[in-house]
């Protein structure tokens, strides 16, 4: 129920705009093709009330029904129902009657599709008829230049206002789908991109390492993390997983691609570059996180075991790339920890960095 109110006012609020004009200028078109039919003083007062007060009622009817949407659904049939019952009360004017009977088809079109444009077109086919019970209309064939200059700004201004509206919700749901997506694909607590993601990721990458034949992969634990958080709380290990993605942000080139791959474990691409290179900015990655205070807790201190491999042309699957850091990474944690251990064509290679 609440979703259902909540999509009905703001339904409320768009027509409500839209409706004061369209019948603003619609009143305009009608007036035109009645004045030379010289109605009864109660026929302005009627259209004067559906194109002046009609829209301020039919909001405040909406805004306060239990359930607005189905509340304007009504409005709208209440809307077509009037605007047939015009067309007969013009005595079918051609031009009048076609102005008025399409912008409400436009309309219904907009808010409900198919289902909806033949819904309203029954209530219009309704109004004409209670129209022509009340006037016994005939047929005027011809629309004279004022009714036609008249029913000008109905069919020029309402249908770029209407666009403009559509447009406008459209760009706003297209920024909301954006941002959900963006939200689905992103860790809450880092803001780097979730295991799912960055699993999406790798594999976009390992095709783009196959063309380039180059770049490598580091898995990047932190120490002893459980330890963190039963000694000095989960607030601090909050703290310190931020730290990392921070860290990572700050110290990482554009292109690379970083996640965390849960718990405490998080994970990069380095597409095109170099072992050698990979491994210097893991270990300097390593030793600055290694040196980093926190004023909540003064004797806490943290470390990372990386594990990182070089981009394999052999293989033939992404998880096997990723296998590899894995190994490295075992391997890091098996040895002492706080180090980065590297791997190429499946082979550790401990040459490339000194010892720690």
């Amino acid at each position: 129920m609440e979703n259902s109110g909540g999509k009905g006012l703001s339904l409320a609020r768009r027509l409500y705009a839209s409706r004061t004009l369209g019948l603003a200028l619609g009143l305009l078109c009608v007036s035109a093709a009645m004045y030379p039919l010289d109605p009864a003083p109660w026929v302005w007062g009627l259209m004067v009330f559906n194109g002046v007060l009609w829209p301020h009622v039919a909001y405040q009817w909406a805004r306060r029904a239990k359930v607005p949407f189905h509340a304007e659904h009504r409005n709208i049939l209440v809307d077509a129902f009037l605007g047939g019952f015009w067309v007969a009360a013009m005595q079918f004017n051609p031009l009048p009657s076609v102005a008025t009977l399409s912008m409400m088809a436009m309309n219904n079109v907009a808010i409900g599709g198919l289902r909806f444009l033949l819904v309203g077109f029954a209530a219009q086919i309704l109004g004409m008829g209670v129209g022509g019970l009340v006037f016994t209309p005939t047929f005027i064939p011809s629309t004279t230049p004022l009714q036609m200059f008249a029913c000008m700004p109905l069919l020029i201004v309402y249908p770029l206002t209407l666009g403009w509206l559509c447009f406008r919700q459209a760009t706003t749901l297209g920024r909301q789908k954006r941002e959900l997506l963006a939200l689905s694909r992103t860790d809450s607590l880092t803001g780097l991109l979730n295991h799912g993601a960055w699993k999406d990721q790798l594999e976009v990458e390992f095709q783009r390492c196959q063309r380039e034949q180059g770049g490598a992969i580091a898995l990047i634990d932190i120490d002893h993390f459980k330890t963190i958080n039963d000694t000095y709380g989960h607030v601090a290990g909050d703290i310190v997983l931020r730290q990392l993605s921070k860290m990572l942000k700050q110290n990482l080139r554009a292109t690379d691609v970083a996640g965390r791959y849960g718990g405490d474990e998080f994970c990069v691409i380095l597409p095109g570059m170099p072992l050698n290179s990979a491994a210097a900015t893991m270990e300097a990655l390593r030793d600055r996180f290694a040196s980093l205070g926190y004023e909540q807790s003064p004797g806490l201190k943290v470390s990372l075991s990386i594990g990182l491999a070089a981009f394999d042309p052999t293989h033939t699957d992404a998880t096997l790339w990723l296998n590899d850091a894995d190994q490295a990474l075992y391997e890091a944690k098996t040895t002492g920890r706080n180090r980065v251990i590297c791997r190429i064509n499946g082979t550790p290679c401990h040459e490339l960095l000194d010892p720690v």
